[in-house]
This record gives structure tokens, C-alpha cells and sequence, in this order.
């Protein structure tokens, strides 16, 4: 069965007639081409500026370690680069990465304070229905409602099937 595409195949070198195609392709490679810019000033330790102009004549331009100083240099107005761009990159990364992590410091706390908030809420009515319980209080105390609800809530423990009535280890059934 042949194939029905291509796949990747040689792009024969001339020039786009269709001005859409142009504009589509430019677009494809431009950041291309920057990349192995910057790639080739990383690996190799180069000064290198690069300027495109695009169809619709609207100029893109990368230097390392940046234009001006390239093109300084080149003209030799300017012998001596600023510092170099790997550590204004470390910088700028290590820059990044103390922002994120104040950020996410800054939420984690936040989210603590709301966490402590809720612990107290949470404490405080636990113990004002601890202190409002009839449960809590002793039987000889309790009035006749209550010694109902207490009847009633003891009767429940007890029947088979409920989720608090089982089998004890020793044989016995609550």
C-alpha cells in the first residue's frame, strides 16, 4: 500500500512565490534560527548579532551579548564587552526563581494562617459542644429527654447492621 504523504522530505531552495506561504514560513523559522544562535554563542563563546528583516519588513534582531556591543565591537568603537552573557543569564534565571519561590512561600502561608484560623473555629466549638452535651454530663443529672435520647442512641449501638454494632475480639456484640 503506498504511502499517502510524504513524511519529511527535502525542501527544494527557491524562492516562495505566494506571499501567505512566505509569511507562514518566515514565521516557522525565524525563532529557529535564533535558537541556533544562541546555541552556537553557548557552545562555541562567540559575540554574534543577527538582524532580519521579515516580508512584512517589521526587523527582529538577537545579540550576544547583545547588538549594540556586537556591532560596537565590530565597527571597533568598543574593545571591551560588558560582563558576559552566561552570568547575566544565571542571574536573570536565579532572579526568576527567588520570585516564584517568594510567591509560592507567600501562598503556603497564607494557606497556613487560614489553617490556623479553622483549628481554633474548629476547637472552640468542640469544646462549647462538649460543654453543651447531655453525653458529658452524668446520669443522675440528666432529665427525662435526655434519658430518652440516651435510650434512643444506646437501642442504635445495639442493632445488628448498624455501622457501631460488630463482633468484639472477645465474642461479644456491643
Amino acid at each position: 500500500m503506498p504511502r499517502k504523504f510524504g513524511g519529511r522530505r527535502r525542501v527544494v531552495m527557491e524562492r516562495i512565490t505566494n506571499q501567505r506561504r512566505v509569511s507562514v514560513t518566515f514565521a516557522k523559522r525565524y525563532s529557529g534560527i535564533f535558537i541556533k544562535v544562541r546555541d552556537l554563542c553557548t557552545l562555541c563563546g562567540v559575540k554574534l548579532a543577527i538582524l532580519l528583516l521579515s516580508p512584512t519588513l517589521k526587523p527582529y534582531s538577537l545579540g550576544v551579548p547583545n547588538v549594540d556591543a556586537v556591532v560596537n565591537l565590530f565597527l571597533g568603537q568598543n574593545h571591551v564587552l560588558p560582563c558576559s552573557t552566561t552570568s547575566h543569564h544565571k542571574e536573570f534565571l536565579r532572579e526568576i526563581k527567588i520570585k516564584e519561590l517568594n510567591t509560592h512561600l507567600t501562598n503556603i502561608l497564607g494557606h497556613l494562617e487560614c489553617l490556623k484560623k479553622a483549628e481554633k473555629e474548629l476547637n472552640k466549638k468542640r469544646d462549647e459542644s462538649q460543654e453543651n452535651g447531655w453525653w458529658g454530663a452524668p446520669i443522675e443529672n440528666l432529665g427525662i429527654e435526655e434519658l430518652e435520647q440516651l435510650k434512643v442512641a444506646m437501642l442504635e449501638l445495639k442493632v445488628p447492621g448498624s455501622i457501631l454494632s460488630a463482633r468484639t475480639p472477645h465474642g461479644l456484640i456491643l
